[in-house]
């Protein structure tokens, strides 16, 4: 009963409804000592209660000097930082993975799931003083949406019909077929509400959002700075925003160690007990939906050959890979797109690690002294390289040779990945089968980089986004992870956590969201200092 009755006193401190006083009063009539009492609150109490100040610098690693502000053009994290401080979203995935209100403060569907109101939350305000209308959202998703665009979003909007709106605080989405997914699908990165230009178009280069924070510097891969939007309408904490492209990961390490960050984004695993010995550093782990990949060309010699891409997928020690490089800090993968975290995840065996198998199809392809070449880079997987010499020492094996070629790592996502026949990838969580496979496997999209087309997938693609008959649309999810695993181009070796390592000033919410790192992003807006 002590402990049930000391949990609440914490939890009203937490929410503001005690002062110390009160608290420390509290806490001695329950039988606390004074320096247990002090202790309780500078730890539970005073260090997550939300405090407003400070400059909060986040270092993070691939950034590229082609970077750009324009979020559909994002590849590397930070370029797919960026958005989430100085815009806003219809939606956002919340701490606890789910989908909540943003720009937008309700939404409804029809009952076949192909008509959307999104009802926006009023008083709004973008950094250069426009409010914030339907119009302006009308124009953001066209912006994706255009004939000549090149947006990574271009997939995932495919099945849009008409954007329109109903009242400047009230915007209408009709979908060609019915989208169930639709909330969670406007929470992708690639998607702030930029400002219309009263045309119908926007300048998605300029960085001015409706956003937490106002941009004030942009150097690509190098660094953007932001000062506080007093008009963002909702909460934040910090006064000022520093992202800092820091690709090398013991200077993210040593930049953190030293102080000149407060926190980084993929600490290496191999010396992290080291990193947590460290005084003052915080390690968090928030498992995640984020593949490390292989991916081949299917539409070029050899891999447009399936028994050859079977025999790779086989050659792959997947164990090892996630044993030696990512040190456990993930979950095996299965050579198809979906975590075990999402939603309609399937259960199917496990390819495990089999030379004779790669073998048996090598031969049946007529490819039994099978050599490629392997584009990797630390910007798909900190040592990401080092995941091709596992690779290749599994490969040996079964007779293939695999030759390892180290990308330059501040342009691999522009240079070589969707580029070169077969390259590592790193995709970021999404939060829907349906957002993962039109992303990257839909015929056609800018990102199917393995340039895969499987009729009998495509077919359950359209189908299952529609299905609102639960059991029906997880079968039809198994069976195209079924198929992807089997049949498609792309080898997963696993599934990475997300690894922050902060200053024990910086302090969060008791959950992250997994979208993305820092927070799903959004560490910017929702973290603060404690003292």
């Amino acid at each position: 009963m002590k402990d049930k009755h000391l949990s609440t006193l914490v939890s009203q401190g937490k929410k503001g409804s005690l002062s110390r006083r009160q608290f420390m009063q509290g806490a001695l009539a329950l039988g606390l000592t004074v320096p247990s009492a002090i202790a309780l609150w500078t730890t539970q109490v005073k260090a997550a209660t939300p405090k407003k100040g400070g400059t909060f610098r986040a270092g993070v690693g691939d950034a590229n000097t082609t970077d750009t502000l324009d979020p559909g053009q994002a590849l590397g994290l930070f370029a797919i930082q960026a958005p989430h401080i100085w815009g806003t979203y219809l939606t956002e995935v919340t701490p606890d993975n789910k989908i909540g209100p943003d720009s937008a403060e309700s939404w409804e569907a029809t009952p076949d799931a192909k008509t959307w109101r999104f009802k926006l939350q009023k008083g709004q305000e973008f950094h250069n003083g426009k409010s914030l209308t339907s119009d302006d959202v009308v124009a953001s998703i066209n912006h994706h949406l255009s004939a000549d665009s090149k947006s990574g979003a271009k997939g995932l909007l495919a099945d849009v019909e008409a954007v329109k709106t109903d009242g400047s605080d009230v915007v209408v989405i009709t979908m060609k077929v019915g989208t169930a997914d639709l909330p969670a699908i406007v929470a992708d990165y690639h998607l702030p509400i930029m400002p219309s230009d009263g045309s119908g178009k926007v300048d998605a280069t300029s960085g001015i959002g409706a956003g937490p924070y106002k941009l004030v510097s942009f150097q690509p891969g190098v660094q953007a700075s932001f000062t506080r939007n007093d008009k963002y309408h909702r909460e934040t904490y910090f006064d000022e925003i520093q992202l800092l492209g820091i690709n090398d990961v013991t200077a993210r390490m040593n930049s953190l160690v030293s102080g000149l960050v407060d926190a980084i984004d993929r600490p290496d695993p191999k010396v992290l007990d080291m990193l947590k010995s460290a005084p003052n550093i915080v390690i968090d782990e928030v498992p995640s939906g984020t593949q490390v990949t292989l991916d081949m060309d299917c539409s070029a010699a050899p891999f447009n050959d399936l028994d050859v891409r079977l025999a790779l997928k086989y050659a792959l020690d997947r164990r090892a890979v996630l044993e030696k490089i990512a040190l456990g800090y993930g979950t095996l993968g299965n050579d198809h797109p979906i975590a075990s975290n999402i939603l309609y995840y399937a259960q199917l065996e496990q390819r495990e690690y089999d030379p004779d198998k790669a073998r048996f199809h090598l031969k049946k392809a007529g490819a039994e002294n099978l050599a490629v070449s392997l584009s990797l880079s630390d910007a798909v997987y900190e040592s990401g390289v080092d995941i091709g010499n596992i690779y290749q020492q599994s490969a040996q094996k079964a007779g293939i040779k695999i030759d390892v070629v180290n990308e330059p790592t501040d342009s691999y996502w522009s240079n070589v990945w969707g580029k070169k026949p077969f390259a590592g990838g790193n995709y970021g969580q999404r939060m829907t089968p349906d957002m993962v496979f039109s992303t990257f496997f839909r015929k056609g999209a800018d990102w199917n980089v393995t340039r895969w087309d499987n009729d009998r997938f495509q077919k359950l693609l359209l189908e299952a986004k529609g299905e609102l008959d639960e059991q029906k649309r997880a079968a039809m999810y198994k069976e195209m992870q079924q198929l992807c695993r089997d049949d498609g181009g792309t080898i997963v070796a696993f599934f990475q956590s997300f690894l922050t390592a902060r200053s024990d000033r910086v302090q969060h919410q008791a959950n992250m969201s997994s979208e993305w790192q820092l927070d799903g992003g959004r560490a910017y807006h929702r973290w603060w200092f404690a003292d």
